[in-house]
């Protein structure tokens, strides 16, 4: 807290990261979106030069503690550059328009002792810091909840050998910087965000968050990277000839400092050549369905022909239902049964018992399902597939009136296929055409909330709720969407998105040509999703078939759409 006379111009922001440059004397700080960079008296080193590395390392230290928080004589603030590398004089300016007084330094700096009396002007100036102090308080906040740049603050730093600092950022890219703050390069090598960075000799060992661990050279070149974990690496370690990786679950794992080497490059065409020894694969198709009911029943033949009797390559199929019962009273219902943990309805299990019944003639078996008010979400699995299949979970996240009522929202079930995780996710978003926005808050509600209970050994026939897992998080608290912590997620389901900026009349033109790509220019969907708003990171594959919505009921054909 001290720099200029005893003040310090910068303000109250908490200082994640510290690192020492003894060979400059100078010391970083980092926050969450700035740095800064300060100098220690040459004097005090010169005193140190004829002592052991030791004893220099232990006096070192103690110089550091000295510059934080003796008087200006033994430090200097040299400059404060925010993330871009661009100097920052905002706190400079702060300080010369007001700087502080004798008085309010040795408030600040100086141990507590009882005084008698206090002057106004006294008093004045510390309800005037205390006002600052709140105001600040409040700015941390600010910046801590996102409204800087959430996505580029700074994780953690290091100092290689050649003198250079490299910083590592919450979007997963790394930068270089020389020792007197300019930024040099930047590079992005992936998406997950740096948790550690550990400097040895030539190399550097960067952890992210989603376990993997990248080593890259001097020159910001990567030489190699694999998953460590599967939970976020928090820590970075040299010992003897390894160097040991610390996971979020508390494994701790040790690799040799010569990896990837000459010998690596060797085992890996060695392994590919006899892949086929130890590797089986497993080709299997996935039939997904979504139809948004209207509160109806449909005839044992019509349900026979929307699932096309799978063929023998479908291994798996996922059937997601949306309104199978709805009003107020039924809604009401619904929400007080989750609230103990009950769920379905006579509409939703004769659903459930037709289309098993069909399935079943295909040797079909259903290992997991889930209701939530209107919406079901279940699979079924071929009886020679059963065996590889476990861990099977699910999960419900309302998105109607106050993120509490079902009518709007997800049901999800996911499961473990051989040693891959797949999920389903059944939606039903916000519906009207000007609605744009709240559909893409219902995705991203749906993404950050969903969370499964623990895992369970054995096949789940009958989905019952349970209690929430502990939710993953990051480092600093933040939370971590579960669902990113999956090998592969299908969304299926009403997302209620529509044709904008195109007329009835020529919107019936183009589907009754078959014109569906004139039809996708005008996709609400995929503009939001080409623009990054919504169902980031996924794709959708290619339709070819008509629009489904809306329909006159008992009208059959293309003119049936209203």
């Amino acid at each position: 807290m001290v720099s200029d006379g005893g003040a310090c111009p910068l303000p109250a922001v908490d200082v994640k990261l510290l690192l020492s440059d003894n060979s400059r004397s100078k010391v970083w700080s980092a926050g969450y979106l700035s740095f800064a960079l300060w100098y220690t008296s040459c004097v005090h080193l010169s005193c140190c030069i004829w002592l052991t590395l030791a004893q220099l390392f232990y006096i070192c230290k103690i110089l550091l503690c000295i510059f934080l928080c003796r008087d200006s004589h033994t430090k200097e603030l040299l400059k404060v550059f925010n993330i871009d590398g661009q100097v920052d004089t905002r706190f400079d300016i702060l300080s010369s328009q007001d700087p502080y007084s004798y008085e309010t330094k040795q408030t600040l700096f100086s141990s507590p002792r009882k005084e008698k009396t206090r002057s106004p002007v006294g008093f004045l100036q510390r309800s005037r810091n205390a006002f600052l102090g709140a105001a600040d308080a409040v700015r941390r906040v600010a910046v801590k909840a996102g409204f800087g740049d959430d996505t580029r603050r700074i994780e953690a730093f290091t100092m290689s050998a050649d003198g250079m600092i490299w910083t590592g950022s919450a979007n997963g890219s790394l930068a270089q910087w020389d020792g007197s703050g300019n930024r040099l390069r930047e590079f992005m090598y992936h998406s997950s965000s740096v948790q550690c960075i550990c400097n040895f000799r030539t190399r550097l060992w960067v952890g992210y968050m989603d376990g993997n661990i990248q080593l890259l050279d001097l020159e910001g070149n990567l030489l190699g990277g694999w998953i460590a974990h599967n939970s976020p690496i928090l820590s970075i370690a040299v010992g003897g000839s390894y160097i040991f990786t610390l996971a979020g679950h508390g494994g701790i794992r040790g690799w040799n400092l010569s990896s990837p080497g000459p010998l690596d490059s060797i085992l890996l065409s060695e392994l590919i050549e006899k892949d086929v020894s130890y590797k089986s694969f497993e080709y299997m198709k996935v039939l997904v369905g979504s139809w948004n009911v209207g509160q109806e029943k449909a005839s044992y033949e019509s349900l026979r022909a929307w699932l096309k009797l799978p063929t023998p390559e479908v291994g798996v199929v996922v059937v997601g239902l949306q309104e199978v019962d709805m009003g107020a009273g039924f809604l009401a219902m619904s929400a007080a049964k989750e609230t103990v943990g009950l769920e379905g309805s006579p509409n939703g299990e004769w659903w459930l018992d037709v289309i098993g019944q069909i399935l079943k003639g295909h040797s079909f078996v259903r290992v997991g399902s889930r209701q939530m008010a209107g919406l079901i979400i279940a699979v079924w699995v071929r009886i020679n597939l059963k065996q590889f299949i476990g861990d099977i979970d699910n999960a419900a996240v309302a998105c109607g009136l106050g993120r509490a009522i079902g009518n709007k929202g997800a049901v999800g079930l996911r499961m473990r296929i051989h040693d891959r995780s797949i999920c389903f996710i059944n939606c039903h978003f916000a519906a009207h055409m000007e609605a744009v926005s709240r559909r893409n808050e219902d995705f991203d509600h749906v993404f950050r909330s969903m969370t499964f209970s623990s895992p369970s050994n054995g096949l789940l026939t009958t989905s019952v709720s349970g209690s929430a897992a502990q939710p993953l998080r990051g480092e600093n608290g933040s939370r971590l969407p579960e669902l990113s912590d999956t090998d592969m997620i299908v969304f299926l389901g009403d997302f209620n998105y529509r044709l904008s900026d195109i007329s009835y009349d020529e919107a019936m033109g183009l589907v009754s040509r078959r014109r569906f790509d004139r039809l996708r220019e005008n996709d609400q969907l995929r503009a939001e999703m080409r623009y990054g708003r919504v169902f980031q990171g996924l794709r959708e594959g290619e339709f070819k078939y008509p629009p489904t919505y809306k329909f006159d009921k008992h009208i059959a054909g293309l003119s049936g759409i209203i």
